[in-house]
């Protein structure tokens, strides 16, 4: 499936804002059953200075820097992006969840895939032993990996309600936990503390979903904005599989991943230091649009 992809980002600050610097993480880049057929980034004003990097995990990130006075910020990201259906991992057939805590724990690899970073504490993913303990009930002995953490994210599906507004960006999971409700971050990062609680690898993802379903299917929570979801590691041989809490299913070709990390605070969109006294508002509008057309016919836009 080939996708058209937008995203804008506005801040209005109620007073002007002389100098600015901030990191963009908005540029997908290729990956497993994704490639990038374009991609840009649209800042306005133009940035005094701008940059671009690759951090450890291979995300992509703009670094740029507004040096005379502004009351607004705008970012668009304007890319297309072509996603192949996941591949089909029979879960039963995945090692037991005892032969994967020894096969994460004696890793020696120490590259960006490696499962040794998905299995310590983050900084906003402390563990919890409340959670550990619900993680626990889908883990039985010698349980297929993969079998137990579909369950587990079923169960957090089940469980909590998705409420846009109940909880923010500093939300922790074990609050997340106990008002068993939020919105993706929280699922993923309860989903995440859980895993981890049990010496299991789990990473957290950052993309977006595909805005309006295909005919006939129900619309996905978390389509009208950057989205969330949870990557196990399930061994040598099926690696790192993506799994969406919020939705209660497998990532597939509706998801586009932005970024990968150990957590919300290693993939936040957009970062910052402003000189300013005011408040601001921030207002974000995402569209993921399956497209009608032959591959790069469709033009990217310029910042109106």
């Amino acid at each position: 499936m080939i996708y058209e992809l937008s995203q804008e980002t506005r801040y209005v600050y109620t007073a002007e804002v002389p100098y600015s610097s901030h990191v963009a993480r908005l540029l997908p880049v290729d990956r497993r059953g994704q490639t990038v057929r374009q991609a840009m980034l649209f800042i306005a004003p133009v940035p005094a200075e701008r940059r671009e990097t690759t951090d450890f995990f291979g995300n992509r990130l703009c670094h740029f820097a507004l040096d005379r006075p502004h009351d607004e910020l705008l970012v668009r990201l304007e890319a297309e992006v072509e996603v192949a259906p996941a591949e089909p991992y029979l879960a039963a057939l995945t090692p037991p969840v005892e032969e994967v805590r020894i096969l994460a724990a004696a890793s020696g690899d120490p590259g960006a895939d490696s499962p040794v970073h998905g299995l310590f504490p983050s900084p906003s993913v402390p563990l919890d032993t409340a959670v550990s303990r619900y993680a626990a009930l889908s883990f039985p002995a010698r349980r297929p990996v993969l079998d137990g953490a579909i369950d587990l994210m079923r169960r957090i599906k089940a469980d909590f309600a998705y409420v846009p507004g109940a909880t923010d960006a500093d939300t922790s999971p074990s609050d997340a936990f106990v008002a068993k409700k939020g919105v993706c971050q929280d699922f993923a990062h309860v989903m995440i503390a859980g895993l981890r609680g049990l010496a299991l690898p789990a990473r957290y993802v950052s993309g977006y979903l595909r805005t309006e379903p295909p005919p006939g299917k129900q619309r996905l929570e978390g389509a009208d904005a950057t989205h969330a979801w949870v990557e196990v590691w399930c061994g040598d041989e099926a690696g790192w599989v993506g799994l969406d809490p919020t939705n209660g299913m497998a990532a597939g070709e509706d998801h586009l991943i932005l970024a990968i990390g150990r957590d919300y605070s290693d993939v936040s969109p957009l970062d910052g230091v402003i000189v300013a006294s005011g408040a601001h508002s921030l207002t974000v509008a995402v569209d993921v649009i399956p497209l009608s057309g032959p591959p790069g016919k469709r033009l990217l836009r310029a910042v109106e």
